[in-house]
């Protein structure tokens, strides 16, 4: 059972923990932009469109404007979709998970277009194209 002094040491490993970890002290969605406009403890403020965020991806204007930020700071939630993302994530450019982040990369790099892929392609299609698979 806990007894006073762990409680105290908890308090105060809480406190040093969010004076040097930012967090989030409000959150907002901005309909007009689609996009969440977060601002953390250290006064930083960052706006993300949502529809790069894991998730938050098409989802309509009214589940968005509902916003819950995490006891901590530390997470933001959005119960009418049970969507969450982390602060963190969001401070380092990550929105989402790792393989969603990979399928989000790929998805752009096999659609980009230049001229020397272009070149590629025509050179693969003159020997007949892009060979069967024989296994």
């Amino acid at each position: 059972m806990a007894n006073n002094v762990d409680y105290q040491a908890a308090r105060e490993a809480e406190a040093l923990h969010r004076a040097a970890i930012p967090h989030a002290v409000s959150a907002r969605f901005i309909r007009a932009r689609r996009a969440l406009h977060v601002t953390l403890s250290n006064g930083v403020e960052m706006s993300v469109p949502v529809d790069l965020l894991q998730d938050l991806q098409g989802a309509s204007l009214n589940d968005l404007a509902k916003i819950e930020i995490t006891p901590l700071g530390n997470g933001l939630h959005w119960p009418r979709l049970d969507a969450d993302v982390l602060v963190e994530g969001l401070i380092h450019g990550i929105y989402g998970s790792r393989s969603w982040m990979a399928a989000q990369m790929g998805r752009v790099g096999g659609s980009s277009a230049s001229p020397a892929k272009a070149a590629a392609a025509r050179r693969n299609g003159a020997k007949g194209g892009r060979p069967r698979n024989v296994a």
